[in-house]
């Protein structure tokens, strides 16, 4: 049986609803705050508390997750929150945003320096993956600090403690990569299956349980080819994080030349086709306006 503990949730979005969700249904004592509350409201109705502000939701928390769109983000909240004091002693700050490595090494030292614990812990899997509690967890931090939230990590998905604080996110970046990379495959693939004549739901079937097939396969290559593009994973942060991937890799002196491709490709469907706020398996739209069909 899971230890109820008390738990609080920063930024109810796409992906924290249903966290939160998997949270209480472990057990959990759960505080969510989200800065536009009606986003946190209906997770009242599932047994959350919901705060009317992100102190008020810190503050008595032994963990505290934070879900936001960066490390700029999350780093604000940790700032404020240690300026109001609002931590209880001995609290653990698991970051599962998308950020630079840098941002979880300097929040993990600015934390620890005062006798809190910090865990960067990115997710992979979408919507899908958050609803189903079957998140692809990767754990930067102290590795008893990794011990102590583990369970918590369980009831949201597959954890796995990938090194010391910073590790999370660079694990994160490598995942991007490889998701942004095949999303572009995945879109020609497809593209060329259509228009040489064949039934793309087919061709997905032929392929699946071979070296070609992932979920990026069965999953986007099936929205491209009904036109589903509502939003599991937004363009406007596979953006975010192929920047992220770059820098990351400039700073090691490394180029990565289909990562940087496929980023301006992303920032092409962004800029030109208005596509910040479509999934990013819409990347297949600016394949098809490249070659000039009707998107």
């Amino acid at each position: 049986m899971t230890t109820s503990r008390k738990i609080t949730l920063i930024g109810t979005g796409l992906m924290g609803v249903p966290m939160s969700r998997n949270l209480l249904k472990a057990g959990h004592d759960l505080t969510v705050w989200n800065r536009t509350l009606a986003r946190a409201e209906p997770l009242a109705k599932d047994g959350a508390t919901v705060a009317p502000d992100a102190m008020t939701a810190i503050t008595g928390a032994e963990f505290v997750i934070t879900m936001l769109s960066d490390g700029f983000a999350s780093g604000a909240v940790i700032e404020e929150a240690l300026a109001a004091k609002a931590l209880s002693p001995g609290a653990v700050w698991i970051d599962m945003s998308s950020a630079k490595p840098e941002h979880a090494r300097a929040q993990a030292k600015l934390l620890e320096n005062l006798g809190f614990a910090h865990l960067d812990a990115p997710v992979s899997g979408g919507t899908k993956g958050a609803e189903a509690a079957s998140l692809a967890i990767m754990v930067g931090g102290k590795a008893d600090t990794y011990q102590t939230a583990r369970a918590i990590l369980e009831a949201m998905g597959r954890p796995v403690h990938v090194g010391p604080s910073g590790a999370g996110q660079l694990s994160k970046l490598a995942n991007q990569t490889i998701v942004a990379v095949t999303i572009s495959a995945v879109a020609e693939a497809m593209l060329l299956a259509e228009q040489g004549g064949a039934d793309p739901a087919a061709v997905r079937a032929a392929l699946k349980g071979g070296f070609a097939d992932s979920v990026i396969l069965q999953q986007h290559g099936e929205r491209m080819t009904t036109g589903n593009f509502e939003p599991g994973g937004l363009t406007k942060f596979q953006v975010k994080d192929l920047n992220n991937t770059l820098d990351e890799a400039a700073s090691l002196g490394l180029t990565l030349p289909a990562t940087e491709s496929v980023r301006d490709r992303f920032q092409h469907f962004i800029d030109a086709m208005d596509g910040a706020e479509k999934d990013h398996s819409g990347l297949y739209l600016e394949l098809k306006a490249r070659n000039g069909l009707s998107t």
